[in-house]
């Protein structure tokens, strides 16, 4: 999925993501179309930092059947993107 993080959240492309959930500055769920077979599943993250000139941390956490929560930071604070992608792999239920 690739989805903007900034102001009201929203999906550009997908295939197998259904929506997005805006859990606060940084904090972003992504919710899939079809449940994965377990927790087992492979997944990748890549945000556009919008700050420069200081260090990005972004993590994927809380892997579960139906969704995978994504967590932005950029010099130690959350920070919303205006460019955010998930890949997920795995099989499906």
């Amino acid at each position: 999925v690739n989805f903007n993080g900034t102001g009201t959240v929203a999906i550009r492309d997908s295939e197998g993501v259904s929506s997005i959930t805006d859990g606060g500055t940084g904090d972003y769920y992504a919710n899939f179309a079809v449940a994965m077979a377990n927790t087992n599943y492979a997944a990748s993250s890549n945000v556009e930092p919008s700050v420069s000139n200081g260090g990005s941390d972004t993590y994927l956490s809380s892997l579960a059947t139906a969704s995978c929560r994504l967590n932005h930071f950029e010099v130690g604070t959350r920070r919303d993107s205006n460019t955010c992608n998930v890949i997920v792999m795995g099989g499906q239920s």
